[in-house]
């Protein structure tokens, strides 16, 4: 049986609005299987970054559980939830967030050296290296193009291991020709380093990369 990496049961989310209650997550169910790509499509405002930032462990949820590598992360310490974060998670979001005065080798070692780990220099060239970016690596980010920094920024996610790679509409900034080179880094990556995905979308093509596909509606999920 394939193993479970992250599961979460019952995900309710709502936030005030004025006087009333905005319910955007309304008792989600979802599963990630080692080694799989589980893609999200949605609307704009229709929860899908609310969601991801919860079963990323960077929101909390009003009810539910959620398990990561089969560890119940409610009422962990923040300390534990911290660890579980740095060990096991890396994240793509739609805005590259690369620093400026940073060249591109430095960014991706960035995450490294807040962990204050200093051996990632060759696993940052190789990645470097294996994803056709190394002639960039000391160039600065207002230097590469929109599709080179996004490719950069999912370096930098990749530089601490992560078992778990989240991504939140990371082709949403990109051309066509952008997206579909995005869409197959994405496949390496889950088939040379076994990395488990979970991106969401507004674009169908970008969906299609998914072993199980789900829609995002109304607060529920749907298998497509």
């Amino acid at each position: 049986m394939d193993k479970i990496i992250l599961e979460a049961k019952g995900i309710v989310k709502s936030f005030k609005n004025g006087n009333s209650e905005l319910i955007v997550l309304n008792g989600i169910d979802i599963s990630l299987k080692v080694g799989s790509i589980v893609t999200i499509m949605g609307k704009s405002g229709s929860g899908k970054s609310t969601l991801l930032n919860i079963l990323s462990t960077l929101d909390i949820p009003n009810q539910g559980l959620i398990s990561i590598n089969g560890r119940n992360i409610k009422n962990l310490p923040d300390d534990d939830i911290s660890y579980i974060r740095n060990s096991y998670i890396g994240f793509i979001f739609q805005f590259h967030h690369l620093l400026p005065d940073f060249t591109i080798l430095e960014n991706i070692l960035i995450p490294a050296w807040i962990k204050n780990e200093k051996d990632k220099l060759e696993l940052a060239l190789e990645l470097l290296d294996e994803l056709g970016l190394i002639k960039l690596k000391e160039k600065y980010p207002l230097e590469l193009s929109g599709g080179e920094r996004q490719r950069v920024a999912v370096i930098r996610a990749l530089i601490n291991n992560p078992r778990i790679l989240f991504a939140d509409e990371p082709t949403g900034n990109l051309d066509e020709k952008n997206a579909l080179i995005l869409v197959d880094l994405f496949k390496k990556i889950n088939r040379d380093y076994n990395v488990s995905i979970l991106l969401t979308t507004h674009n169908p093509d970008v969906a299609d990369i998914g072993d199980l596909k789900y829609e995002l509606k109304t607060g529920s999920l749907k298998i497509k």
